[in-house]
């Protein structure tokens, strides 16, 4: 057995050993067919307003511009689909099913810093940073290029074994390590369900959002007042939205995560729909105390679930 060869081993026993689904290796190089599909949909506007996305343009492409000496990029998925959903409860406000528990910024960091420790205790020492949705990392394309799965029609990464209720993380590395072989095959098919599914049309084309137009983008991103042409079709999502995952027919495949930190607050499962429309500022810092729910703020949850009471 090859360096390369051992070192892909222990990449993925190490993955397994610390909970993840899967992982996936690539050879950390310029992703030169996404540049002009990147910069083809910034000068649609896609982004809305999230500028930051125009930002660091070479950085995404490049993951030599990140890491220093970068040779291989681990791409790993992580489950947090629930046992249980909110909607199931007594009000019909809805949250993105990866927002229910602790932040998974918190959970999957604290993972990827066991494991580049891990490495190093193996291995040797070992230059290299870990990513999850914290930089730019065109982190869909590495984990299809690493044969972890295809992106479907609604842009989102989709695995034969999981569908796509799950984490995406990185970690980009100076250690060689054998390649995974990409997916030859785009197993969506003739199947249009998360285009026909959308409400806002965000699905412009298949594989292309137009973020701006995303009910996440509209509960989260978005700081100013939610446009009135998406009144009425916000179907309940008050803080990001489902709805083109769970139509897809992968998602039949979906099994409830393992990972106690995911679990909700016990006080959530309990919302009726009045203690979401009367919520304080004070119930919203307690119960989402470690939640990625934080990142609207107060101001922002009471905006979208003031818009969705109208």
């Amino acid at each position: 057995m090859s360096s390369a060869e051992k070192h892909a081993a222990i990449l993925k026993s190490t993955a397994k050993r610390l909970g993840f689904d899967f992982c996936g290796i690539a050879k950390a190089e310029f992703l030169e067919s996404e540049a002009p599909r990147l910069e083809n949909w910034l000068s649609q506007n896609y982004q809305g307003k999230m500028g930051y996305l125009a930002n660091h343009f070479d950085k995404r492409l490049d993951p030599t511009l990140l890491v220093e000496g970068a040779k291989t990029v681990v791409s790993l998925i992580y489950n947090y689909y629930p046992g249980h959903k909110l909607s199931e409860g007594k009000s019909d406000i809805k949250l993105a099913k990866y927002a229910y528990g602790e932040d998974y910024h918190l959970v999957i960091r604290e993972k990827l810093t066991e494991f580049l420790e891990n490495l190093r205790e193996e291995i040797g020492e070992i230059n290299g940073r870990s990513f999850v949705d914290s930089a730019p990392v065109m982190e869909r394309q590495w984990a299809q290029k690493a044969g972890l799965g295809w992106l479907g029609k609604n842009s989102l990464l989709l695995n034969r074994e999981m569908g796509s209720f799950f984490f995406l993380a990185e970690l980009i590395i100076d250690l060689e390590a054998t390649p995974d072989t990409p997916l030859a095959k785009d197993y969506c098919g003739t199947c249009t369900a998360c285009i026909d599914a959308c409400p806002t049309d965000a699905i412009v084309n298949p594989g292309t959002v137009d973020g701006s137009r995303c009910i996440s983008y509209l509960t989260i991103e978005l700081k100013d007042a939610i446009p009135e042409e998406f009144k009425g079709k916000m179907e309940n999502w008050a803080f990001g939205c489902d709805i083109c995952q769970d139509v897809c027919p992968w998602n039949r495949f979906s099994r409830p995560h393992q990972e106690p930190r995911f679990q909700p607050d016990p006080e959530l499962l309990d919302f009726s729909q009045n203690e979401w429309v009367e919520m304080t500022e004070e119930t919203f810092k307690r119960v989402f105390a470690k939640s990625a729910v934080k990142r609207a703020k107060y101001a922002g949850l009471k905006r979208n679930v003031d818009f969705l009471e109208r």
